[in-house]
């Protein structure tokens, strides 16, 4: 590479962006520099420090093939994750690779040079191949609720937590009961004076085998790859119940049990109650969730906030309820890009999304040449553990940067045909799952109608179509021909060919 230039950039240094670089480094790319807006390693890890915040995944199915780790419970905290995340940072090496406090801004293809051109927060610079690695969970998504801006008390999402907010004696308002809502409400009901929790939309929630894991069981190999290997085949086990709605039911009885043993009035074991089908929206379990709602100083409201005067928070149902403090427990602006990604025609890749949000096997999107996303949309399942498809993407990934290094060439693009191939064929498999049979909107959906989240088949298939790296689904070439220069050299299909 030129002076000033990098192979390669990895935007993030989060799960996705740790394991980017000592792949890449492993397959001989060192010219690799990381830029992370924060000051610390750890991406979501390092943001969500909200009370009781922990994985809903198998801490051993929760890390690197290459950094297997003495998890203490069979779910680990975030504490524990962060601590993982940045040893095997600081055991790899990559506090030389990760430039802290660098926000990339934007990023454009210069289609003369055949690179990126990326400005940031320290400057611009330039880079042959980019892997944004900020990962789906990445802006907090904070809804339109009119006058919230007024309330004159503490406001913010969990995402952002306020530990200088003191929650002790207070009335705490939920909005939202999603996957964090379910961690943190018990851990703050016993402090709080009242804690009012609006619920639009009721979640299932299956029991959490929360454990801890005898120290011996890291000692011995065998009996760790076997005890992994179980939950494994058990999350794979859900999975296909999710990809056949017709064999839920099982799963659905489990659900409503756990719901009646754990809520003993008829009333609130009502509002909890969802009316859809398991899998529709992200999968939720906990042990503490329903005893807290149960509490005397809880209220759950099944109804989404409709406005917000002065201290009161007002339902759609006409509930009115008065409190010191707002929590917004909802969620992420799930696939939305983080950042202004200029292709090829100088489209924003966000312009290109709005109405039809695709990537070819979550990885590459046609006219954005030489960048990958890590991870991409359609990539996960019900129960897919993150690693698994970041070190399956990471085998792609790093596939294409060698067969760009060794044939010469200096950029690459997935053909427009064979990603919609791609894409036809994966939307028309999640219409028999359980993924789409909800009304086209929720978590899944990142557009009215589109399931933009999901991988409709097994994790195995994942991980073998990320091992196969096709070369013939990209157009290969070298810069564009200057005077007196050699002509290009261009790769589509498997033909050679010098363009005129």
């Amino acid at each position: 590479m030129a002076d000033g230039a990098t192979e390669v950039a990895v935007i993030g240094a989060g799960l996705s962006g740790i394991a980017a670089v000592i792949a890449l480094r492993r397959a001989g790319f060192d010219d690799v520099v990381v830029l992370e807006k924060s000051a610390h390693t750890g991406g979501t890890w390092r943001d969500n420090a909200y009370p009781g915040c922990g994985c809903d995944v198998p801490a051993m199915l929760y890390e690197y093939s290459f950094a297997p780790h003495a998890w203490k419970r069979c779910f680990a905290p975030r504490s524990e994750i962060l601590d993982y995340l940045r040893t095997t940072a600081s055991d790899h090496g990559l506090d030389r690779a990760v430039h802290h406090g660098v926000e990339v801004l934007e990023a454009r293809w210069d289609a003369a040079a055949h690179h990126w051109v990326l400005r940031t927060t320290a400057g611009t610079r330039t880079a042959r191949s980019v892997v944004v690695a900020t990962g789906p969970w990445h802006r907090p998504r904070y809804p339109d609720i009119p006058g919230l801006d007024t309330f004159p008390g503490p406001v913010f999402h969990s995402a952002r937590w306020n530990h200088d907010v003191d929650l002790t004696g207070r009335r705490v308002a939920v909005v939202g009961t999603g996957a964090s809502a379910v961690q943190f409400v018990p851990e703050i009901q016993p402090r709080a004076e009242r804690v009012d929790v609006f619920q639009s939309t009721p979640q299932w929630v299956l029991p959490k085998p929360d454990y801890a894991l005898p120290p011996a069981l890291h000692r011995h190999p065998v009996v760790r790859r076997a005890f992994r290997g179980q939950h494994y085949w058990t999350q794979e086990a859900i999975g296909l119940l999710l990809r056949h709605p017709r064999l839920l039911p099982p799963l659905e009885a489990m659900a409503r049990l756990h719901l009646r043993r754990s809520v003993p009035d008829p009333a609130l074991r009502q509002a909890l109650t969802p009316r859809y089908r398991f899998g529709v929206r992200r999968i939720i379990a906990s042990d503490t969730y329903y005893p807290a709602l149960t509490r005397p100083n809880v209220r759950l409201h099944p109804t989404r906030v409709a406005s917000v005067q002065d201290r009161e928070v007002i339902g759609a149902d006409g509930t009115r309820v008065r409190a010191d403090v707002v929590v917004l427990a909802t969620g992420f602006r799930v696939g939305a890009a983080p950042f202004a990604l200029h292709g090829a025609d100088g489209t924003t890749l966000a312009r290109s999304w709005e109405r039809d949000r695709r990537a070819y096997l979550g990885t590459s999107v046609s006219g954005f040449p030489n960048l990958f996303l890590l991870p991409g949309p359609n990539l996960f399942s019900g129960t897919t553990a993150v690693p698994t498809a970041v070190e399956a993407q990471l085998h792609y990934i790093v596939s294409a940067l060698v067969h760009l290094r060794a044939g010469g060439y200096t950029s690459f693009d997935v053909r427009p045909e064979v990603q919609d191939a791609h894409h036809t064929a994966l939307q028309a498999a999640l219409r028999t799952t359980v993924y789409n049979t909800a009304d086209g909107s929720g978590y899944y959906f990142g557009l009215p109608g589109v399931n933009t989240f999901c991988w409709p088949w097994s994790t195995g298939r994942l991980v073998k179509r990320l091992r196969s790296f096709a070369p013939d689904a990209y157009l290969w070439s070298t810069p564009p021909r200057r005077p007196g220069s050699a002509p290009l050299l261009s790769h589509a299909a498997g033909e050679h060919r010098r363009e005129k």
